[in-house]
């Protein structure tokens, strides 16, 4: 099967990626993140994508848009619900990519992480699948986790400390008040 595998970052794709070939999978990656903020870390990961992509020969598509502006405009009123938004949206143009570019299943790399929300992102890309008529392909890939950490930290990846948005940012660092 051609697979278009949306990519949030290198480190996520590794397992995913991994596993996919090994069932002999055609693999493609797709870079398009406009939730990673500041821009010097969407660089970094922009950056990380291309050396893993180069080190493991993975062809990769790169959607290279820093959307501040727009993010923001979408979640600024309800900070809480801006995962819905972020899955949905990455998802929604990587369906639609896949779909004018004649793959046969579309997936994410996001499947890959604890912390994200698998049923929201499942339930997010069958429908997109649904509505664009191509098939979402779900794994759960969080069981090759630490596989996927010992191979980035071999490989030498620039590793991330939070999701990637603005308000994470703002969960991983901001000083917490304790009772």
């Amino acid at each position: 099967m051609k697979i278009l595998l949306h990519i949030c970052c290198a480190n996520c794709a590794i397992y995913p990626v991994k596993t996919l070939r090994e069932a002999n999978h055609s693999v493609t990656g797709f870079f398009y993140n406009h939730n990673i903020h500041p821009y010097v870390e969407y660089r970094k990961r922009l950056e990380a994508v291309q050396q893993y992509a180069k080190a493991t020969e993975l062809d990769v598509l790169f959607q290279d848009e820093y959307g501040l502006e727009d993010f923001l405009a979408q979640v600024a009123q309800e900070p809480a619900s801006r995962c819905g938004y972020c899955y949905e949206s990455r998802l929604k143009r990587t369906a639609e990519y896949a779909v004018a570019n004649g793959f046969d299943a579309f997936s994410t790399t996001m499947l890959y992480s604890r912390y994200q929300e698998h049923e929201m992102i499942r339930e997010f890309g069958e429908e997109l699948g649904e509505y664009f008529g191509i098939s979402f392909l779900y794994r759960d890939f969080r069981i090759g986790w630490q596989e996927g950490i010992d191979t980035s930290k071999a490989m030498g990846l620039y590793r991330q400390q939070y999701c990637g948005c603005i308000y994470s940012e703002k969960d991983r660092y901001y000083p917490r008040k304790t009772n």
